[in-house]
């Protein structure tokens, strides 16, 4: 079996490690060891698992492989935002932004190959959907790039809708949070959605990771017209779901909500946003809209920003002005479109 061809063990969980040993005729403690060898001491090969019999580490690599690779570029920003590029087995590309920051140092990174959510403003929608990314191609943005050892917080808010792809990002957080992998606390991590209901229920009844949830605009129509996902799951019955949970202890819940010139940045949209927020126990981060080929919005001027984020924080919503990264480029929010290589060819 060709090495492209083997399956990945990264990714899998300890239950699906114990079926791996369990068909070679493995002692059943085998898993626990390939996955401390896995996300503790992140080999590269299976042959490096040398508390493994050469015979056992010969079997398993007839059918697996760890699954690791490189990113296949790399772009550096004047402000030491980094993004990098994977290229998947399919020929497709994916991006993940690295984002050092004073005493942190996040990963943003994607689960699909593009999105089939369509919003209007983002580049990774107008390129159209061209498949999941699987457990292993998820957490391989997170072991493969040089600063995977010292990342303190991990975003899912690259390309792809989290929530489109739910089982298998579902799988890498478990790969992140539990004892035999990462141990990371689900503190560490944020999943953003655009608020895909059915299985939204679903990360917040079987995680305890944050969650930011996309809205832009407080209106049924505006939003629809921005954002397709607006018709099956209207923004008021995502907060409505979202009210039923808690949010004011260590659980996070942040509202991302981009700013256009004269679309939705006055204080009706502001005392809009206040009335359907109320109860959530939210926090509003403002975004600056990134100018991408084809759209016809424009970005709101700083002071309008500081006006609406002071009309929000003086009726009790804490909202903040997200600090722009990697514009330059083409790594701040929206901008990401992996390069599909069979169009280039």
């Amino acid at each position: 079996m060709g090495e492209n061809t083997k399956i990945p063990m990264i990714g899998m969980t300890l239950s699906q490690l114990k079926c791996v040993v369990a068909e070679f005729g493995m002692p059943g403690f085998s898993a626990s060891q390939i996955a401390k060898w896995l996300y503790e001491k992140r080999v590269t090969d299976i042959d490096e698992m040398t508390n493994l019999s050469k015979a056992n580490r010969e079997k398993l690599a007839q059918k697996y492989c760890v699954g690791r690779y490189a990113p296949s570029s790399e772009m550096r920003s004047v402000d030491g935002t980094v993004k990098y590029l994977f290229t998947t087995a399919d020929d497709q590309a994916v991006e993940s932004v690295y984002i050092p920051d004073e005493e942190r140092a996040t990963l943003c990174i994607s689960s699909q190959k593009g999105c089939k959510m369509g919003c209007k403003f983002c580049m990774t929608g107008r390129q159209g959907f061209h498949g999941n990314l699987t457990a292993a191609e998820i957490i391989n943005q997170v072991l493969s790039i040089p600063e995977s050892e010292t990342l303190t917080n991990v975003v899912f808010m690259g390309m792809g809708e989290p929530m489109d792809n739910f089982d298998a990002v579902l799988q890498v957080l478990q790969v992140m949070t539990e004892k035999w992998g990462f141990a990371w606390s689900p503190k560490r991590i944020t999943v953003s959605s655009i608020g895909k209901l059915d299985t939204l229920r679903r990360l917040l009844d079987e995680t305890n990771v944050h969650v930011a949830i996309s809205v832009h605009s407080p209106y049924h129509e505006e939003r629809l017209n921005l954002m397709p996902v607006e018709k099956p799951y209207p923004i008021r019955d995502v907060i409505k779901c979202l009210r039923q949970y808690d949010f004011a202890h260590q659980r996070r819940l942040s509202v991302e909500y981009i700013m256009w010139n004269g679309l939705n940045d006055d204080d009706i949209h502001a005392q809009a946003l206040v009335d359907l927020l109320a109860g959530t126990n939210s926090r509003v981060n403002l975004i600056r809209f990134h100018a991408i080929p084809g759209v016809n919005l424009r970005t709101t001027d700083e002071r309008r920003m500081e006006a609406f984020r002071d009309y929000l924080n003086k009726k009790g919503v804490i909202a903040t002005i997200r600090r722009s990264r990697g514009e330059d480029i083409f790594a701040a929010c929206g901008m990401l479109a992996g390069k599909v290589k069979k169009s280039l060819k």
